[in-house]
């Protein structure tokens, strides 16, 4: 019988824990994509890492006696880089999480645990250590610079979405195109437990790895602030203070972040010094979104976010984009503007979010032409579907 393709070690001291995995992952162990492994706190999980020597992937609980989660992260990180680790959280404790990424974490999964959520993150865990082993074949072959960016463009590519929530309520579209291998911007897109959907869009203040990283950074910090609390203004708030902390590279992100309710047709937003979205009506014609006064994250702690509501009307959407986007320039140094951008709804009229979030792209490319890029375009797009 031939060996599975990943071994995994679970690491918490929760004694029904093992069962509960070995019985909602038992059809990946049957078919052998996966064996797992068991210890009940950090010293265990080392012994077993020495006689396994074998373990692909570690999720670990944080709090636990003789040695606890991010001590183990540490150990690990010393001994050995050919694995992944993922946290186990049951406090959505955001400074022990935001510890966690520092200390080599790749992502976090939040007790009491969601066992779709946790085939997601063992699979994107993995298919980032299969790339990364990738690369690490392959880097005697890598003569220059580029072709280890274009790597870490695949990674940072696998963090966005590429699958969108698509209903007879609603759609959404998104897409990212970097200016250099990896770029600073990202959109963020995540079902939330009461029918809402949350949406946003940002853009780090640099360019390059640099931004790349902290842009990975954000996300994640992101994600655990909306498993917390669902309100766009104290999430942001809660991820400007921990961003500002230790920030000692003085970079910053605007973010847009809004939540938006399918059956009453609201959007509620907050927004964190970003470009403000276009709010399309079915015609065609478009506003800009009310701004909300919120400063971009990372520069200041303490601050406070404003919070705005618009109803969005059948076939009505909320386009979201970042200033790669309007401040893309031609061979005769024109900027291509907010005009350009409202006319492109103008043209195509009650356009759903895949073919507006194509229009945009396709306006901003024939406008520059063979100029070369320099900002990052990002481009999302929820769409509220007309009444039959």
């Amino acid at each position: 019988m031939a060996d599975p393709l990943y071994k995994i070690m679970v690491v918490d001291d929760e004694p029904d824990l093992e069962p509960l995995v070995k019985m909602r992952m038992r059809r990946e162990i049957r078919s052998e994509m996966y064996t797992f492994v068991f210890a009940h706190n950090g010293i265990e999980a080392l012994e077993l890492l020495e006689s396994e020597g074998d373990v692909d992937l570690v999720l670990s609980d944080i709090n636990m006696p003789q040695m606890d989660g991010l001590t183990l992260l540490e150990q690990i990180g010393e001994e050995e880089s050919d694995l992944r680790a993922v946290i186990i959280s049951a406090y959505g404790d955001m400074k022990n999480i935001r510890t966690a990424m520092n200390r080599g974490a790749f992502d976090f999964i939040i007790k009491p645990i969601d066992f779709d959520d946790f085939r997601v993150t063992i699979t994107r865990a993995l298919s980032h250590l299969a790339k990364w082993r990738e690369a690490l074949e392959s880097r005697d072959k890598l003569v220059t610079l580029q072709n280890e960016l274009e790597v870490a463009n695949t990674i940072q590519q696998s963090i966005l979405p590429t699958r969108f929530p698509k209903t007879d309520e609603y759609q959404i579209d998104a897409s990212m195109e970097p200016a250099r291998a990896v770029g600073g911007d990202f959109y963020y897109v995540e079902l939330l437990d009461d029918s809402r959907v949350a949406l946003a869009i940002a853009d780090v203040s640099d360019k390059g790895v640099p931004a790349a990283l902290f842009m990975m950074l954000t996300r994640t910090l992101l994600k655990g602030a909306l498993r917390d609390n669902a309100r766009p203004g104290q999430v942001l708030e809660n991820v400007n203070d921990l961003l500002h902390e230790d920030n000692d590279t003085a970079m910053f992100v605007t973010l847009f972040l809004a939540i938006f309710d399918p059956k009453l047709g609201t959007l509620v937003y907050a927004n964190g010094g970003h470009n403000p979205p276009l709010h399309v009506y079915g015609d065609g014609s478009s506003d800009v979104l009310p701004m909300t006064g919120g400063i971009a994250l990372g520069v200041a702690p303490g601050f406070s976010y404003a919070v705005h509501t618009v109803d969005l009307a059948p076939g009505d959407s909320a386009v979201l984009y970042t200033d790669g986007v309007t401040e893309a320039i031609n061979g005769d140094d024109e900027e291509y503007g907010m005009e350009r951008l409202h006319d492109v709804f103008r043209e195509t009229p009650g356009a759903d979010a895949r073919q507006g979030n194509g229009a945009v792209f396709n306006s901003v490319k024939t406008f520059t032409g063979e100029t070369p890029q320099f900002d990052d375009i990002t481009c999302l797009i929820l769409h509220r579907n007309p009444v039959p």
